[in-house]
Order: C-alpha cells, then sequence, then structure tokens
C-alpha cells in the first residue's frame, strides 16, 4: 500500500540553475493544456504525456535558453492551439470567441422582447364573477 501512496504523491523533482528560471517554468506548465486530459494543465496531470511535455518545457528553457513566448510557440506548432488555455483569436477560433458574445446578445434581446410584451388582456367583470365563483368552489 505504501508503493502507491508514494508514486501517487510523486512530483517531477527538477533542478534549476536560478529561482527564476524555476518561476518561469511553473508558469508555463500552469498554462499550457495536457493534450490527453481534459481541461488538465500540464502542471495537474499525471498523464505519460504530460510528463515529458513537463520535460520539454524545462529543456527549452535551461539547456536551449528559449524565453516564454518562443516554449509557447514550440508547443503551439507541435499540438496546434488545443494545448493553449488562451487560444489566439482567429478565424479558426473566432466561434470560441464570439459565441459567449453572441449567446449573451441573444439572451438580452429575449429578455427585451419579454418586459415589451403586450400586457395580459384584462378579464371582463363576468369572467372575473367566473373565476372567483370557482376559486370559492374549490375551497370547500
Amino acid at each position: 500500500m505504501m508503493p502507491v501512496a508514494w508514486s501517487a504523491g510523486q512530483v517531477d523533482a527538477f533542478e534549476f540553475p536560478s529561482p527564476e528560471l524555476e518561476a518561469r517554468y511553473r508558469s508555463l506548465i500552469d498554462e499550457f493544456r495536457c493534450p490527453k486530459c481534459l481541461n488538465t494543465n500540464l502542471s495537474g496531470s499525471d498523464a505519460p504525456i504530460a510528463r515529458d511535455l513537463r520535460k520539454t518545457v524545462r529543456r527549452l528553457l535551461v539547456e536551449e535558453g528559449m524565453s516564454d513566448q518562443e516554449v509557447r510557440d514550440y508547443l503551439q506548432e507541435r499540438y496546434g492551439d488545443f494545448v493553449l488555455y488562451n487560444p489566439p483569436f482567429k478565424p479558426g477560433t473566432w466561434i470560441l470567441w464570439l459565441a459567449p458574445v453572441l449567446f449573451g446578445l441573444i439572451g438580452l434581446w429575449a429578455l427585451i422582447r419579454m418586459v415589451r410584451a403586450k400586457p395580459a388582456v384584462a378579464l371582463s367583470a363576468e369572467e372575473q364573477a367566473r373565476v372567483d365563483e370557482l376559486l370559492k368552489a374549490g375551497e370547500r
């Protein structure tokens, strides 16, 4: 039972030349989505691909000296926009960015139409008397 608990809590223990580089690494792995997992970033995923990508990010930062933007570009080139939690605004992602606005406008339009709708026609005195009579009969 103990080895299972130890392996579940195991974290990548990379060495970094400086705390600044480690902070950049942590920021980047929080920024990328695991290609295998749904809605999990690289830092929170235990999938083998996520471990490989964490190693790749470390290698690109430490050994190859890439900037954060170069690392983003590298991973985006290989895994597409899916790997980004914040996809760029381009024709292929317009629907992601514009759909919430569109649905909000449709909801606002529907709300305005409901508020401006004609009020219900008032009952005549005869109809109101009949309703009152039925309500009294139902109370018995």
